[in-house]
């Protein structure tokens, strides 16, 4: 079972690591957001891409859309 820990739980352990692992961890979660991003992006444009194949997607201007929204 894991106890719930807190975002101040976090910080004070992070604080208590030698400063050469503290960089270290900072790499991996910078990393780990990046990775996470390219993702999140990649899930965007298969979804994208699945809309524009089924004919879900229309091609217009910015004041084609703007006309759009506005009726």
């Amino acid at each position: 079972m894991r106890k719930d820990i807190t975002f101040n739980d976090v910080l004070e352990i992070v604080d208590s690591l030698p400063e050469g692992q503290r960089e270290t961890l900072i790499e991996i979660v910078k990393h780990r957001l990046i990775e996470e991003r390219r993702d999140k992006l990649a899930q965007h444009i298969k979804e994208a891409k699945e809309a524009y194949a089924k004919g879900e997607v229309r091609k217009g201007s910015i004041d084609d859309l703007m006309r759009e929204i506005s009726k």
